[in-house]
Formats: structure tokens, sequence, C-alpha cells
């Protein structure tokens, strides 16, 4: 039966969100159970892609990414893959109606990281909006079940969540960015003199971000406003540490967040919520 196929697929994805990112996965637990299998579809492709761009070093990443986007359109086509990262995906994009042209802009982002790509403000912004704001794009049509106005009504701030939690991600990996990666994200920085000031700057705009997205964050289906709220708690703690850590420490070191840390978050997160805070 495809059924077991299907619920496979799915579990596969799952899987994947766990094994890469403890953070999203307590964010994914916080939603209605009904929207959990296609989160961890859309997080379990976005991670794949990552992964041939990021750590598939020593083979043909180029090839690989193409390939990856050729099974992709072929999935999408055929409503099926061997694949069960793909088949869960396909499934998810089908079901819940993500443009097509959501998922090209996404892997073009990916294709951007496969060369030395020098960036300016024009490809920075290109770039977050294919490798971070799409992604939330892709997760609110889930979260608001296909509801067309609705969607457009939240997406500005969607897309400001995801940016934050973007740059957040370069701050937090600006060492392997640099040192091992040989990317540099922000433009017009010269990370061999960045210091406490560029840094600042760069966390004004992330601040910025963060109270604009809160609004949309109030705004969401009572299904999945306790996730995505528990999601931005993580990412602010983050931020918070970020931006008490020095500007030469951040280039030499990677900034985390203890589990222990997170599982405090998610409690302090669930008494705000149910106090209607949020």
């Amino acid at each position: 039966m495809k059924k077991l196929y299907d619920e496979l697929s799915y579990k596969v994805s799952e899987a994947t969100t766990r094994k890469y990112s403890t953070s999203f996965s307590l964010g994914i637990k916080a939603l209605s159970p009904k929207l959990r299998p296609a989160i961890y579809a859309i997080y379990g492709y976005v991670r794949l892609a990552d992964e041939i761009v990021d750590s598939f070093h020593g083979y043909k990443q180029e090839e690989l990414l193409k390939h990856f986007e050729q099974q992709t359109a072929q999935a999408l086509e055929e409503k099926i893959s061997l694949n069960p990262i793909l088949q869960s995906f396909q499934e998810t994009v089908h079901h819940y109606q993500i443009e097509p042209s959501l998922i090209d802009t996404f892997l073009k982002s990916m294709s951007m990281d496969l060369s030395k790509v020098s960036y300016n403000s024009e490809l920075y912004k290109e770039y977050i909006l294919g490798s971070a704001e799409v992604v939330g794009l892709m997760c609110l049509h889930v979260f608001v079940e296909g509801n067309k106005k609705e969607f457009e009504a939240l997406k500005p701030y969607a897309m400001k969540l995801g940016s934050a939690f973007q740059k957040i991600n370069f701050l937090r990996d600006l060492k392997d960015d640099y040192h091992i990666l040989g990317r540099t994200y922000f433009p017009n920085i010269d990370l061999s003199s960045f210091d406490n000031l560029t840094k600042a700057n760069i966390e004004t705009e992330i601040g910025e971000e963060f109270k604009e997205a809160l609004i949309g964050i109030k705004k969401l289906p009572a299904t999945s406003r306790f996730g995505v709220f528990l999601a931005y708690k993580y990412y602010w703690s983050l931020f918070n540490k970020i931006k008490q850590t020095p500007a030469q420490k951040i280039l030499n070191a990677r900034i985390r967040i203890p589990d222990s840390k997170k599982l405090m978050l998610m409690m302090s997160s669930y008494i705000d919520y149910k106090m209607a805070r949020i």
C-alpha cells in the first residue's frame, strides 16, 4: 500500500529534522499534530539541499545539486519519488498548494553557495530571499492551510522572520563560513577587520526585523502560533547571546544555546502563550 510508503517518507523527514536541529524539532513539536508532517517535509528537503552545498566536499557538488533540482522537478510533475524526503516534500507542496516559484528561488540561492560570490547589497538580499524568506513562505502555506487571503496578509511578516533567522545564522556561523567555507555574506564588510561597531549595525537591522515579525506571529492561526513563537524565542535568546559576545570571539567560536536552556525557553514561552501575552 502506498500509504505505508507515504508514512515512511514523512518519518524519514522527521528523523532528518531531529538529527540536524533540536531547536526546530522543539518548535515543530509545539505545532498542531496535523501540521507537523508537512513542516518536517519542508525542513527535510531544505536540509538535504544545504548538505549538498555545505558538507559534500570532495564530491561533484554542482552536479549533485543539478541532479537534486531535476529530481525535485520530476517528483513534483509525477507526484511520486523513490527518495523519501522528496516524496514527503512533493506531497506537501501539492496538498498545501505551495508555489513552484518559491522552490525555484530557494534552489537558486543554494547554487550561489557553490561559488565564491562577492556579495553586494543586491545579491545579499537575493540570497536571503531564496535561502530563508521563501522557506518561511513555504511553511506559511502550511500554517494557514491553503487560505490564500490569510497567506497574503501574513506574507510580509513571515519574510521578516525568515530574514532575521538567517542573519542570526550568518553571525552564529561566521567562523565556519569565513575560515572553512570561504564565504562572506554581509555586503561591504571586510571580515579581516570585523569589529564591534560593524557587528552592532547588523544587530540593529536584525532587531527591527524581529519587531515586525512578532506582529505577524500574533496573527497566526492557533494551530501554529505557539510553535512559531517558540522558534522566535529560541532565536531571540541566541541573538541576545551573540549581542553580548565580542566581534572577535564571534569570528573564532560558534555561539550555541545549550539543550537545557532550550527546554527552559520552551516552558517560559508556553507560560507567555497561555497567559495571552502573544
